[in-house]
């Protein structure tokens, strides 16, 4: 064989390099390169036992704590990126879900960054509930240590637009923290906003944090990298799903339209878990997009550049910004055009009440044909909010249906000013026919998890297309033969036009995968029922189902529905637990902890 390289000086002694001679006297390039990669190995398990015990210096370093709450992905997002670039910048640092962050430590963190979004009207995330709580609380400790920054996500159509962000970055200075620099707001275009906060945090971080000491690497001998994935389909690259199945599930005469959506996944590698939501990249309708265009008497062929991107108007409207919600700075913006006495007073600082009113009563053509006002092209595509994804709970589970993914969709459709109006994602999916496909992307949910044990009995409360994971959840825990007793609550209007699934709830029944079900049709008695009011009528049985260790789930409207359940459960656990109206609060909340109640909801 020839001879071994020259070793360097600080490598092996002369024995150790006679021995090694030794051992590979007479192997050939195959039996060299498989003894190459045994000794990578052996080296790259030493470093990580090295690795396991930390040197004074590492210990030594004290790390900048990511703590994020999210509902929809987006905050979670955000914290693992600033995550990703404090490690590459060698810094140390933990990134936690809050509600897995342990409260206790808080008064012995030296750089926070809190990533946090608001839902609805003002609320904190499900996840960032109890981080909340303790910060606004009477237990929440001074904090003179501490130096933060805020990142507050957000959907400007909304009053309160990021109103948790605020509350928090507010509280933690009123703790006596110090605020490392202003406190960032996202809109739904996240990313724009907040790559401007994360590289002040990076820059923030490198003055306060030390570095961690790298470790040594050893690389071993391989063949050529392999190419990367051409297939990661990701919100950013969606992938396009073919149609395979769009059929309205509700009655003829009801007073919605409800879609049952197949799509294929074939070739994509996508995979999900049921509780997570697919999400959808729409365009708006053709009509609508001639219509705003006709308001503003503009140029569909006039082509306008943002960001680098040149585009003509028309195509900028129907596929990159928002034209279905409003926003305030838009309305804002369009005021001082229209120089409406209307408008003025809407966007006043005591009249949350009347900009509420005006943000859900209207479109962007409503608002361009009802107080009319010029825009220039650009200023126009500028103002606007672009355009984002639709989530939507997956009503499929893999283990039944394979390369497919299923959908609930309640398709969005009103007359306001005497015209037509539609929900921009759900008209392009009831729009869709067999030859088109959908822009999808998986969005996972850890928060909607069914239990780690199938033995576990589950609860499901769902009002409308909130079914659509417990459709999932039933097939999947029928296909993996849970030993668990499944129970549904379902509430929609009228019972012969609205019960979502029947046929497929009467058989999974009658199989027993389905144990209970309890039913709650709002219009067909004098006296409106809703899903919490069949809580209450069964409070005796959940409350017994929720001691002996079911989780619950929730899933639909979070301004009405979900905070009706909420209270609905505390009120089950003062008349069937023997509980106060604090111990029962406290109750809820420790399911929440225990990971027992999880909500889906928006």
């Amino acid at each position: 064989m020839s001879a071994l390289p020259a070793r360097p000086a600080t490598a092996l002694s002369p024995d150790t390099l006679a021995q090694l001679t030794r051992l590979t006297e007479g192997l050939d390039r195959d039996a060299l390169q498989w003894a190459s990669g045994y000794l990578a190995g052996l080296a790259a398990h030493t470093i990580r036992q090295a690795a396991s015990v930390p040197s004074a210096a590492a210990a030594a370093a004290i790390p900048a704590t990511i703590v994020y709450g999210s509902q929809t992905g987006n905050a979670r997002r955000q914290a693992e990126a600033l995550a990703r670039e404090l490690e590459q910048a060698g810094l140390p640092r933990r990134v936690l879900r809050a509600d897995a962050y342990p409260l206790r430590e808080l008064p012995a963190e030296r750089l926070l960054y809190v990533v946090v979004s608001t839902q609805g009207d003002g609320d904190p995330p499900d996840d960032a509930r109890a981080f909340v709580e303790h910060l606004t609380g009477r237990r929440a400790p001074r904090l003179p240590q501490l130096r933060y920054a805020v990142l507050g996500l957000g959907d400007s159509s909304y009053p309160k637009f990021c109103a948790v962000g605020t509350l928090i970055d507010e509280r933690l200075a009123a703790l006596g923290a110090e605020r490392l620099f202003a406190r960032g707001e996202a809109d739904v275009d996240v990313d724009t906003a907040a790559a401007s906060w994360r590289r002040t945090a990076l820059t923030q971080a490198q003055a306060v944090l030390e570095p961690t000491p790298a470790l040594a690497t050893v690389t071993p001998l391989r063949g050529p990298a392999a190419p990367a994935d051409a297939t990661a389909w990701s919100r950013k690259r969606p992938f396009r799903a073919p149609l395979l199945s769009n059929r309205r599930i509700v009655g003829r005469d009801s007073a919605g339209d409800v879609r049952h959506v197949e799509l294929s996944l074939q070739g994509s590698n996508l995979d999900y878990r049921p509780g997570d939501a697919l999400g959808v990249w729409p365009t708006q309708p053709p009509g609508l997009v001639e219509a705003v265009l006709a308001a503003l008497g503009a140029d569909r062929e006039q082509t306008v550049t943002i960001a680098g991107e040149t585009l003509p108007l028309a195509q900028w409207l129907a596929a990159r910004r928002e034209l279905t919600r409003l926003t305030r700075p838009f309305v804002a913006a369009h005021a001082q055009r229209a120089r409406s006495a209307v408008l003025d007073a809407a966007l006043a600082a005591d009249a949350a009440d009347a900009l509420r009113a005006l943000l859900d009563g209207h479109q962007l053509i409503d608002l361009l044909q009802r107080y009319p006002a010029a825009w220039d092209a650009a200023d126009l595509v500028a103002a606007l909010r672009p355009l984002a994804p639709r989530l939507y709970s997956i009503a499929s589970s893999r283990a039944v249906v394979g390369d497919e993914v299923h959908l609930t969709v309640a398709v969005v459709g009103y007359e306001a000013f005497g015209q037509a109006r539609a929900g921009t994602a759900s008209r392009f999916l009831a729009d869709r026919g067999e030859d088109d496909a959908v822009p999808v992307f998986v969005e996972p949910n850890e928060r909607f998890r069914l239990p780690e044990d199938p033995a576990r009995d589950i609860v499901m409360i769902g009002a409308g297309t909130g079914v659509a994971p417990f459709r999932a959840f039933v097939q999947e825990r029928s296909e993996s033969g849970a030993a668990g007793r499944n129970w549904l609550f379902f509430g929609h209007r009228h019972f012969r036009l609205d019960f979502l699934y029947q046929t497929e709830w009467q058989q999974a029944h009658r199989e027993g995968h389905l144990h209970r079900v309890d039913l709650a049709f709002s219009r067909d008695r004098p006296e409106k029922v809703y899903v919490q009011h069949a809580l209450r009528r069964r409070g005796r049985e959940l409350y017994d189902w929720i001691e002996n260790g079911a989780h619950l789930y929730v899933c639909g409207d979070a301004s009405r529905m979900a905070r009706d359940v909420d209270a609905a459960l505390r009120e089950i656990a003062v008349a069937h637990g023997g509980h106060d109206a604090e111990s029962a609060a406290e109750w809820v909340a420790a399911l929440a902890a225990d990971r027992r109640y999880g909500r889906d909801v928006y």
